[in-house]
């Protein structure tokens, strides 16, 4: 791939990158060429290629950049030591993430299926690695007596589906803040997984 040199690449670049998430989450990767990506970035379709070699790696590059700035947020988080109080963290965290990257989720669950079988395989994989992350939660919770599950697994897979769906009703100035939709979210997953009050610190 061709390099670029400048404060012009560092201002184009990111705009390239950021202009492709739009039209993707806006129109879907199908029906995004590269020249409509050109042409609202303000550049020829021949220079767009100084910023990427094609459309599917600006796809992957979305998607990867999301997972990874998530699992660094996340570890960068302070956590507690019990699982009750860990996944109201987790919630809290997911939600505050995402609510306002809605092109990013969007995109990132929606477009899987445009993803090369090689670039699946990573992106993939950074998903197990934060669906993990909830899954020991609900194993550590299980083997103390708090969460009341059969199956781990599914019980992760369930919660992330929830979780993952407020990105597509949520707004800015609806009816219920960003804190209230937390608490919420927290009380429905507490009620899911059953959670013992006499266990729970």
């Amino acid at each position: 791939m061709a390099r670029t040199y400048g404060s012009f690449s560092q201002i184009t670049a990111p705009k390239v990158y950021k202009t492709a998430l739009r039209l993707f989450a806006q129109y879907g990767y199908a029906a995004v060429s590269m020249r409509q990506i050109a042409r609202d970035v303000g550049v020829q379709a021949g220079a767009l290629y100084h910023y990427t070699p094609d459309k599917q790696t600006l796809l992957f590059t979305i998607m990867r950049d999301h997972m990874e700035s998530l699992l660094c947020a996340w570890d960068a988080c302070p956590k507690s030591d019990e699982p009750v109080f860990q996944l109201k963290e987790f919630i809290q965290f997911h939600l505050t993430f995402h609510l306002h990257k809605t092109d990013e989720v969007f995109v990132a669950y929606m477009e899987l299926r445009n993803l090369t079988d090689e670039n699946f395989s990573v992106i993939e994989e950074l998903r197990r690695r934060y669906e993990l992350v909830l899954e020991q939660i609900l194993v550590r919770g299980a083997k103390a007596g708090v969460f009341h599950i059969t199956d781990a697994r599914v019980a992760t897979l369930a919660l992330i589906g929830m979780l993952k769906e407020v990105g597509t009703w949520y707004r800015p100035d609806g009816r219920l803040s960003r804190s209230e939709i937390t608490n919420i979210y927290q009380d429905m997953a507490a009620r899911f997984l059953r959670v013992d009050t006499s266990v729970a610190p």
